[in-house]
Order: C-alpha cells, then sequence, then structure tokens
C-alpha cells in the first residue's frame, strides 16, 4: 500500500461520519465532547484535504453532497475496523482489575444483582462494575456494555449467549390495596384496579389481556418504566404491578391479585461479545453472573 496516498486526518473523518449521521454540528460536538467550533474546523479541514464537498445545509440540517454520500461508507468501514480493534485488544488484557460494564433492566439490577455484587467485589476488588441500565437492548458490538443480561435471546455471530432461567412474574399488589376491592372474582373484572403501566401501553396492554384480564387504558392511570418505581408506587397502595416472583413473594407486605392467572414467562439470557469471553475480568463477572442467575438446564450458543 502507498501509505502517502492516505493523506488526510482519519480524526477529521470521523469528525465529517459523526455530523453526517447526527444532523449537525452541534449534536455532533455532544456525541464527541469536543466544541462545536472545533468540530466544524475538523469537518472544512477534511473537505481542504480532500478537495470535495461533504456535507450541505438543507435548512436547520446537515446532509450529505452526492460526493459525501458516495465516501461515508468508507468512513463507516474504518469506523467498524476501529471498533473490532478495541474490542480484540481488550480480549488480550490479563488483568484482574479495571471497569466491565453490566447492562441490564432496572429490576435485575435492583432486587437480583445486589448479593451477588456484593460477592464478587470481595472476591476481585480490582474490579469495578458499571451498570448500564436500561430495558432496551444495548449494543455489545459497538461497546455500549461488555455484558449484558436482558430478557429475549440475542443475535448475532459475534456474540456468547447462555440461556440462564426462566422467571415467572405475576401481577402483585399491596395487601391492604387489595383489601379495598375485597375477595377477587376473577381476572375479566378490573373494577376500579388499577395497574402501575408501561410509558409504551400499546404493547404492555395486550400483554394483560394475554393473561385473560380485561383491562384498557382506564386502569392505566399511573405509568413509568422505571421497574424500580413501578414496585415503590404498588407497595405504597397506588396499583398492581407486574414482577418476578422472587421479588415479589419475597416482600410480605405484598400478595398476588389473582392467584389463579398464570405467570408472564421472563425469560433471563447472559450475553457478551466473543472477543471479550477472553478478557479475564470480563469472563469472572460472566461466570459469577451465569452461576448466580442460572436454572436448571442452562445452554450457551
Amino acid at each position: 500500500m502507498d501509505w502517502r496516498a492516505a493523506t488526510f486526518d482519519w480524526n477529521r473523518a470521523r469528525a465529517f461520519l459523526v455530523a453526517a449521521e447526527e444532523g449537525s454540528f452541534s449534536a455532533a460536538a455532544k456525541v464527541l465532547q469536543v466544541a462545536q467550533p472545533t468540530l466544524g474546523r475538523q469537518v472544512a479541514a477534511l473537505e481542504d484535504e480532500l478537495g470535495v464537498a461533504l456535507l450541505e445545509r438543507a435548512g436547520n440540517k446537515l446532509v450529505l453532497t452526492p460526493t459525501g454520500a458516495s465516501l461515508i461508507e468508507y468512513v463507516r468501514a474504518m469506523r467498524e475496523a476501529a471498533h473490532h480493534l478495541s474490542l480484540t485488544a481488550a480480549g488480550q488484557v490479563d488483568a484482574l482489575h479495571g471497569v466491565v460494564r453490566l447492562a441490564t433492566s432496572e429490576g435485575v439490577a435492583a432486587y437480583l444483582l445486589p448479593p451477588l455484587l456484593d460477592e464478587l467485589r470481595r472476591a476481585h476488588p480490582g474490579i469495578e462494575v458499571e451498570l448500564v441500565l436500561s430495558n432496551a437492548a444495548s449494543d455489545l458490538l459497538r461497546r455500549e456494555a461488555d455484558i449484558a443480561v436482558r430478557h429475549f435471546r440475542p443475535a448475532g455471530a459475534d456474540l456468547v449467549a447462555r440461556r440462564l432461567r426462566d422467571s415467572a412474574a405475576y401481577l402483585y399488589g399491596a395487601k391492604r390495596y387489595l383489601d379495598r376491592f375485597g375477595p377477587p372474582r376473577g381476572p375479566d373484572d378490573l373494577h376500579e384496579v388499577q395497574v402501575i403501566g408501561y410509558l409504551d401501553h400499546e404493547r404492555f396492554l395486550p400483554a394483560l389481556t394475554g393473561l385473560g384480564l380485561s383491562a384498557t387504558l382506564d386502569n392505566l392511570r399511573v405509568r413509568t418504566d422505571s421497574q424500580v418505581v413501578q414496585w415503590h408506587l404498588a407497595r405504597a397502595g397506588q396499583g398492581l404491578c407486574l414482577m418476578m416472583s422472587e421479588v415479589g413473594e419475597a416482600d410480605a407486605t405484598m400478595a398476588r391479585a389473582w392467584p389463579g392467572v398464570p405467570p408472564v414467562t421472563v425469560p433471563m439470557w447472559l450475553t457478551a461479545h466473543r472477543e471479550l469471553r477472553t478478557n479475564p475480568r470480563i469472563r469472572v463477572v460472566f461466570d459469577a453472573l451465569a452461576e448466580a442467575l442460572s436454572g436448571e438446564g442452562d445452554d450457551e450458543v
């Protein structure tokens, strides 16, 4: 390869890519954590180096010029190569110290992980754990997290996934709240019972209907995506909360609203990037999670 032909600054190429994907210099500057004028100068310098215009304004947004559109895929390929370089290098680290980023839901983090993290920190004080709390899928390939505990089977040829176990989730309510309505007459009669719902009620309502509950939006007057807040609201007598049985059955102030209603099955998967499994600190945390959260018959794919 003739290295003299690659005369542009690769950091400027990154600035161009992020500006194109974010649609503005201000948004791109926040992503890259640089000043907006600095980022603008980087893109302008790249255009000067290449002798072409890459971005132009269309109203309040930045859009690709025809030349920029023809070149951006090469810059995306550079980004992918950089990610793979970082992953491979991270996989060679052999010290049991440093940061491990674990992505999981609020419910798992708040109610299932504390005993595990306490034991892990005692055994390996050099390992630091950062919790990425989200109910959405974190992109392990992009290094948003090193390990993820998810309630769905992850996809990706570069991912190692282990099926841990299935949990059962039921609708729980504070006993004093349930006493206000007397003995439940059946799941098809919600009366004035409130269910602490999710913001995306259009997906949550069908899940309740699938349990045989005749729920409508009137039964979801309080909604939040925070599982911890949902549970605290239910404990305060504000309504019912769908929660894993490990949490619900351990709280003496709570009870199942309809013991005869079948549970919602909540699968649990443990995932990491295949190359990161060769990193000892990632492997230690991965194996500790697998041991603490597994049930019978776990399998790895």
